[in-house]
């Protein structure tokens, strides 16, 4: 058996994939409930709500602190593409109520790992985007698609500057406060996918 060292008990990326493990488990219910590969329109409505959150993410971007701790933002972020995507359905959003600009600096990267965790599970979207609908990173599916470097560099990259961040048991609660309302937002989103405009 390996001994625990108190780096791994105190790790802010092991906290915060342990403490919103259950939130987790509720989006893959929710959109399995939510079916967003049965046609067309469903899946207009989930990129919609894709791009609505990633217009979140990058509000937090621009929050002082955010981009000292995470260096590689400007890769990072996907309402573009998920813009691109919405063209190609003739969906065109009807504007953004920003829920997450109130967040602190903390709050913020509880946001942007829920983002970035995400990006790095739409593997299986991804492909389900191409199979069943015949989408692509060239047309619709861009939002989808992975990094140039890869999803798991990127990941892993991320997941080491929260661990250097070096914060206090205080902070590293309202990381996992903020990871949480992410989560919220974006289950919301989900259940109310077919009033999203």
């Amino acid at each position: 058996m390996h001994a625990i060292n108190a780096e791994q008990i105190t790790s802010l990326a092991l906290r915060l994939k342990t403490e919103t493990a259950s939130e987790h488990e509720r989006m893959h219910q929710l959109m399995n409930a939510a079916d967003v590969f049965a046609n067309s329109e469903v899946y207009g409505q989930f990129t919609l709500s894709q791009y609505y959150f990633q217009k979140e993410i990058e509000y937090l971007f621009e929050l002082d602190g955010v981009a000292a701790l995470i260096p590689d933002l400007e890769i990072r972020g996907r309402s573009t593409q998920a813009l691109l995507d919405l063209t190609d359905l003739n969906i065109q959003p009807a504007g953004t109520h920003l829920q997450s600009k109130n967040a602190s600096l903390t709050q913020a990267l509880g946001w942007i790992y829920v983002s970035e965790g995400s990006t790095l599970g739409a593997a299986f979207l991804f492909k389900q985007a191409q199979k069943r609908l015949g989408y692509s990173a060239d047309f619709a599916a861009r939002n989808l698609a992975a990094y140039p470097e890869g999803r798991a560099i990127v990941w892993k990259r991320f997941v080491q500057a929260l661990d250097q961040a070096n914060l206090n048991q205080e902070q590293q609660d309202q990381v996992v406060q903020g990871a949480l309302d992410a989560f919220a937002y974006f289950g919301n989103a989900l259940i109310g996918l077919n009033q999203l405009k």
